[in-house]
């Protein structure tokens, strides 16, 4: 199989279950966004090493956990109105997401002020990770008739990103970069 297909130069690509649709359809828009945000995970996993081979661990199964869901959040984006969905993002993904940010925050400082994103090179990349997601999230609250779940998971995913962020700076012993607000 090759890799080009030709289909999309003109500017068109193809829905689940063959409905043509612009390249800047929103759909289009929702799911890219997800998949730059999956690969945005990924570099943060590249660059992730800590002391603490428990924690490194914890982080590397939970993100690629969260990497496999977003292929099912991308999937059920790329399904046309009044389709079947192959692979539904439910209330449980949303839970699970919800008990990794709980045990990664209680071991965290508590947070009484905006933070910079930056510290560690994995660090950095989970933040941008969180940018695209939140980007995503923007996109599929436009998207008729989308499973409210996906915006509970996108919402949440962000939440569990930026906690990530700071986990890993804190196993790295980096603190919180603080934005100075003048008065």
């Amino acid at each position: 199989m090759k890799i080009y297909t030709r289909s999309g130069d003109k500017g068109k690509t193809s829905l689940l279950y063959g409905e043509r649709v612009k390249k800047s359809d929103l759909r289009v828009e929702a799911y890219g966004t997800c998949d730059e945000a999956n690969s945005a995970i990924g570099l943060a996993l590249t660059l992730l090493v800590l002391d603490d081979q428990e924690a490194e661990k914890d982080i590397k199964v939970a993100l690629s956990h969260v990497q496999t869901t977003l292929f099912y959040v991308g999937a059920e984006l790329a399904t046309p109105i009044g389709k079947k969905v192959t692979s539904a993002v439910t209330e449980e993904h949303v839970r699970e997401l919800e008990m990794c940010i709980d045990r990664w925050d209680e071991k965290l400082k508590e947070l009484k002020n905006f933070i910079l994103p930056g510290g560690n090179a994995s660090a950095a990349a989970l933040h941008m990770a969180r940018t695209i997601v939140r980007r995503a999230e923007r996109c599929a609250v436009d998207i008729e008739q989308v499973n409210p779940m996906i915006i509970a998971y996108l919402n949440r995913l962000s939440d569990l990103l930026f906690v990530a962020g700071r986990y890993v700076n804190s196993k790295k012993g980096i603190n919180d970069i603080l934005v100075n607000i003048k008065e």
